[in-house]
């Protein structure tokens, strides 16, 4: 069997940021393995295009230039939030706005997103909305350990299923057993 098109996929691997030689910044091992479904959009469209066809055993090591994995650092998605946003009972929650903290927030249209806490000042919060690796070309290196066909339900959900009960499944509103 190959890596393809509704197949459940199980790997390995070490990612680097900038080049084989850079910070190792994940590790994901044979006893706990990224386990996903093929051709779902769950993972990035480039890192799957490097695996399809593979088989179990077979290794893997690529680079992902910025563009193809996370884009470009947006300066634009670093703005200034007013403070009093960070308002709770009319104090700002100076807990939350530390330096460093990644906060959940919501764009004008409903979507959510999370921002790193550049800087704080009197009036208002810096805040960093590009993802993490953002600006940064990303080196993996692994192996397949499993691939398995997808079941109806996971093709159907496109997502895994789990042994347990598909209570809270947004997919699926629970109504199947086993999804995750």
């Amino acid at each position: 069997m190959i890596v393809s098109e509704n197949k459940v996929v199980s790997l390995a691997y070490e990612l680097r940021i900038n080049g084989k030689n850079g910070e190792v910044i994940e590790s994901v091992d044979r006893n706990a393995p990224l386990t996903f479904l093929f051709g779902a959009g769950s993972l990035l469209p480039k890192f799957e295009d490097n695996l399809a066809g593979l088989k179990v055993g077979d290794s893997f090591d690529f680079n992902l230039v910025s563009e193809d994995a996370y884009g470009d650092f947006d300066e634009s998605s670093v703005i200034k939030v007013p403070l009093q946003a960070f308002q709770i009972d009319g104090k700002v929650d100076y807990e939350l706005v530390k330096i460093g903290n990644k906060i959940p927030m919501q764009d004008s249209e409903g979507h959510r997103l999370t921002g790193l806490v550049k800087n704080v000042d009197m009036d208002s919060v810096t805040m960093d909305f590009n993802h993490p690796l953002a600006g940064n070309h990303l080196f993996f290196k692994g192996e397949i350990t499993e691939i398995r066909q997808a079941t109806e339900d996971e093709m159907t959900h496109g997502h895994l299923h789990s042994a347990g009960s598909c209570e809270g499944c947004e997919s699926c509103g629970g109504e199947h057993s086993g999804c995750c």
